[in-house]
């Protein structure tokens, strides 16, 4: 190829991606003025708006609290829906009616949504006399902190004198009832959440043991047909919730490995064995007993709080272990797919003999360009343990460099150990300032579990 065609190739590339970053700039304007739009629409009565304010990790709490909010307004109010975050207490002084609707993350802990609210003003009491609230917990019982952030965001209203005007609503992985109950309270028809995605039967086209030989449990690479009918959307980010007969009201998640357009949805699934040596139910199934063929039900959810969203055009931190790497593995893809190649990878698991999960992929990205950078570390392959906070740590000028050419952080994998560890080394590197900056800019999203 002459000069003159490497030119006229290079030029084309730069603009079929400057056509796609503005394409996707726009679309990102879109939705952000179409959610303006709705929140206007909202607080167009007269009178003081109730505020609706959600505290969110997965996206749950903010879906309660646009559905709350219209419904709210279907009755003749006046509604102003706001993430807690963006909520302080000059705003809560002023405000006679507040509801909040909050999740908690990990054993008890504030989740991204309040990161910032939690740290800012709840370390003290405020003066909140006038404030009339109601508040709608969001939790998980397996954690011994069940609710652990809404019971603290409600000590914490009642130490700075505002008044409940019901019980705190405590609600076990979308509990219909307690869901219902936060309607009764309410007076409205509408608050309840929409209909969970019904689970649809998926096809097991195979499974394949990426771990043989591991110190860790064994990991599969669990790829599924989806059922017939119009083709299924999901985002990277997203999260599978697999259904089990035998125990139908709590659905095992996993986060997604694949995009839509590679036609297969695939799970990254660790066996799980409990102490008596029964194994996991929804790992079994998936990792041992479902058969090529057979079928498992399966639900999409959408977990806005981990996809691209406005982060789609900037550089990517990824840091992530174990099955994290699903979710990650997405993101990648989908940059990959769109031609943005401004990635890094912090990647952590036991050792590199046994456990370099999707190896042949993640190499031949990187050789190609299409990763930026791959740091990965394997905890057991040394004396002393070596974990992705440690090359966090250790790469802190690197680190501070994407972050000042604005780069988006993403955490997936361990809530015990790694995303703690991860978040320390952050702020040891980049500042708590520069952590609560990450986050209230959107740039800071986990999930972990």
């Amino acid at each position: 190829m002459n000069e003159l065609a490497r030119q006229l190739a290079a030029g084309g590339a730069t603009l079929a991606y400057a056509g796609l970053c503005a394409a996707l700039y726009l679309r990102e304007r879109r939705r952000a003025a179409a959610q303006a739009g709705a929140a206007a629409a909202l607080n167009d009565r007269g009178g003081p708006p109730v505020l609706v304010a959600h505290a969110t990790q997965t996206g749950q709490a903010e879906t309660l609290a646009w559905q709350t909010a219209k419904a709210l307004h279907a009755t003749g109010l006046a509604v102003r829906v706001l993430p807690l975050n963006a909520v302080d207490a000059a705003l809560l002084a002023r405000t006679p009616r507040a509801l909040f609707i909050a999740s908690t993350y990990g054993e008890g802990d504030a989740p991204d949504g309040a990161s910032d609210f939690f740290d800012t003003c709840m370390a003290r009491p405020a003066a909140l006399a006038p404030l009339r609230y109601g508040l709608l917990a969001l939790g998980d019982r397996q954690y011994a902190r069940f609710c652990g952030f809404g019971r603290q965001l409600d000590d914490w209203l009642r130490a700075s004198g505002a008044t409940p005007d019901f019980a705190p609503i405590e609600v076990d992985r979308g509990d219909p009832e307690a869901l219902a109950q936060w309607q009764r309270r309410l007076g409205v028809d509408a608050a309840a959440p929409a209909a969970a995605a019904t689970p649809q039967p998926w096809t097991l086209a195979r499974r394949e043991h990426l771990n043989p030989g591991s110190q860790g449990g064994p990991i599969h690479l669990v790829t599924l047909r989806p059922p017939a009918g119009p083709p299924l959307r999901w985002e990277a980010g997203d999260v599978a919730d697999v259904h089990l007969a035998e125990d139908p009201g709590r659905p095992r998640s996993y986060s997604i490995c694949s995009i839509p357009e590679e036609g297969e949805l695939r799970l990254l699934v660790r066996q799980v064995r409990h102490a008596d040596g029964r194994p996991g139910a929804a790992s079994g199934l998936l990792g041992t007993l479902l058969q090529p063929g057979q079928q498992v039900d399966l639900a999409l959810r959408p977990n806005p709080g981990f996809r691209l969203g406005d982060n789609a055009r900037r550089p990517l931190v990824l840091i992530g272990n174990g099955t994290g790497l699903a979710g990650l593995r997405a993101l990648l893809r989908a940059r990959i797919s769109r031609g943005l190649h401004d990635q890094w990878l912090v990647f952590g698991e036991r050792q590199a003999a046994h456990d370099a999960l999707l190896d042949d992929e993640l190499r031949t990205w990187l050789a190609e360009g299409r990763l930026a950078r791959l740091d990965r570390v394997f905890s057991r392959d040394q004396p002393a343990r070596r974990y992705v906070q440690h090359v966090l740590l250790e790469q802190a000028q690197a680190l501070r460099a994407w972050c000042a050419r604005g780069a988006a952080f993403y955490v997936c994998g361990s809530l015990e150990g790694m995303a703690a560890e991860v978040d320390a080394a952050l702020r040891q590197v980049l500042g708590a300032v520069g952590v609560q900056a990450l986050r209230r800019e959107g740039r800071y999203l986990r999930d972990v579990y």
